[in-house]
């Protein structure tokens, strides 16, 4: 079980319950921070205090008065009027990363939410009932409001959700799992959806892709260095302290670690006197990309720990103000910087999986075949890698620089982090099957050079390799042997043999 105060989650944590799901329960500091804000609710609304949210329309209808006795169905249309998302459902480790985002959010108790109702979302998690969330339809302010609302209509009886494998009618699955629906209540529905959880939700998971996809980029190149009998000389680290970049300095000493008792690699002058960019600036490359994925991890780890419903409730004194934590704008500028990192990840390795397979780089058989012409070998895979490359160029452009006014002007300046969030994921899974590719071209290239040579790390790298495919005498359908190192890849277990063979890696 993990208790949710809204102060303490970690992106670990987040992952846990989202693809493994952990239970999740509340602590009882929040179920006491929920009720004292609801409480001040119950009050401004029996004082008929006017507040934006609680007896306001929404947007530009902000200076209509809700009478009392149509706050519950002012709440009600807010939910049903926002659920107008299209596309593709978000599949369900994203679905359960939002529904834990939004409750952790609520659990600090500025949101002046009713405890059973977060309750209801609690339940849902733990009982897998999965609200059905198209993954289109969010500009990201004031912040994920059509996600989030397609996300509370079951709650309430609406809409579709996944329950036991089975896509059903929301009343039907909550129904199913032994969950009373909600009858939402003054100021709920805006606390449910004033957020910013779906471009988060997205973020979240794509983090802890984006550290494996990190060390994967070091690891993958590295194999390719020894297959090639590269120089190690650039990664000196006395050529790193003279621009002392953290990330430089650490992808250099994680070559060097993962490459140590190599009787492949080679010094400068003994062979070559220079290795290509794609090779010999690993560092400066990779480096780059870490400082920057440093800098997003920094903000989504804030985050996911921040209240970002309107307006807030403040216990101490009971004061309530309109603000704008809805607003995505640090999530969508992060997302953005991360997309275009985890592409030059890809986009270097492409270069490299060029380098293994043109015989006039490499000095092995073109394409990595036995018998050449007869087979095409390794050719079109580095096609697919290719085009994955140019996918992400496209990609990578930031959603964060536009902004399309909405709600007749009254929201005049909005994130797109939602896009910029969903964008970043599809490159960090490009940059995935890139990494693949290399890894079973290098392995091939090993065979030729003699795999019994590699280093420690690369030797646990070709290993896990073989494990799963093996060397490609003859032609085949490569996208198989593509797809099961992906799928090593992906699950960290590459990281996790050559960590065992040469110890944890920067």
């Amino acid at each position: 079980m993990i208790y949710l105060d809204g102060s303490s989650l970690t992106i670990d944590q987040v992952v846990e319950i989202a693809r493994n799901k952990a239970e999740v329960g509340l602590s009882e500091e929040a179920k006491k921070n929920i009720q004292i804000s609801r409480d001040i609710v119950e009050k401004n609304i029996e004082e008929k205090k006017v507040i934006y949210g609680l007896n306001t329309g929404f947007g530009k209808f902000v200076n209509v008065a809700i009478s009392e006795n149509e706050l519950d169905k002012l709440q009600l249309n807010l939910i049903l009027s926002d659920a107008v998302g299209v596309g593709d459902p978000f599949k369900q480790d994203v679905t359960r990363a939002i529904m834990l985002l939004r409750v952790n959010a609520l659990a600090k108790g500025f949101s002046g939410i009713r405890l059973s109702t977060v309750e209801t979302m609690i339940a849902m998690l733990n009982k897998g009932v999965h609200p059905v969330i198209p993954e289109k339809g969010s500009v990201g302010s004031s912040g994920d409001l059509c996600p989030l609302a397609h996300m509370v209509l079951p709650m309430i009886g609406e809409g579709e959700a996944e329950y036991q494998g089975k896509v059903m009618e929301g009343r039907e699955a909550m129904e199913a799992a032994g969950i009373p629906v909600v009858t939402l209540k003054a100021k709920e529905g805006l606390a449910l959806i004033n957020g910013t959880c779906a471009m988060l939700g997205v973020a979240s998971l794509a983090i802890h892709d984006a550290e494996i996809l990190t060390k994967m980029a070091d690891i993958t190149s590295a194999l390719t260095v020894d297959s090639l009998e590269g120089i190690i000389d650039p990664y000196d680290p006395r050529i790193q302290m003279v621009r002392p970049h953290k990330g430089q300095i650490d992808v250099a000493a994680n070559m060097l670690q993962i490459l140590q008792d190599s009787k492949l690699t080679t010094r400068q002058g003994q062979i070559r006197v220079q290795d290509a960019y794609s090779l010999r600036c690993l560092p400066q490359i990779h480096g780059a990309s870490r400082l920057a994925f440093d800098y997003v991890r920094s903000v989504i780890e804030t985050e996911i720990n921040s209240v970002t419903d309107n307006p807030l409730i403040f216990p101490d004194n009971g004061d309530i103000f309109s603000g704008g934590n809805f607003h995505g704008q640090p999530v969508a500028i992060a997302m953005d910087t991360l997309g275009i990192a985890m592409a030059e990840f890809a986009n270097v390795a492409e270069r490299r999986i060029e380098r293994l397979v043109n015989p006039q780089l490499s000095g092995l058989p073109g394409f990595l075949c036995v018998e050449e012409g007869i087979n095409d070998g390794f050719m079109v895979a580095q096609y697919a890698a290719a085009a994955l490359v140019s996918e992400n160029k496209v990609l990578a452009h930031p959603a964060s620089v536009d902004s399309i006014p909405t709600s007749a002007n009254q929201e005049d300046h909005v994130s797109m982090g939602t896009i910029a969030s969903r964008k970043a994921a599809t490159i960090i899974d490009h940059a995935e099957h890139v990494l693949a590719i290399e890894l079973i071209c290098a392995a091939q290239a090993a065979d030729f050079k003699g795999a019994d040579k590699l280093g420690k790390g690369t030797k646990a790298v070709y290993d896990l390799v073989r494990r799963e495919v093996s060397f490609m005498e003859t032609d085949r359908a490569i996208y198989k042997d593509m797809n099961k190192i992906f799928k090593v890849l992906k699950d960290g277990e590459f990281v996790e043999a050559v960590e065992k063979a040469v110890g944890k890696l920067a």
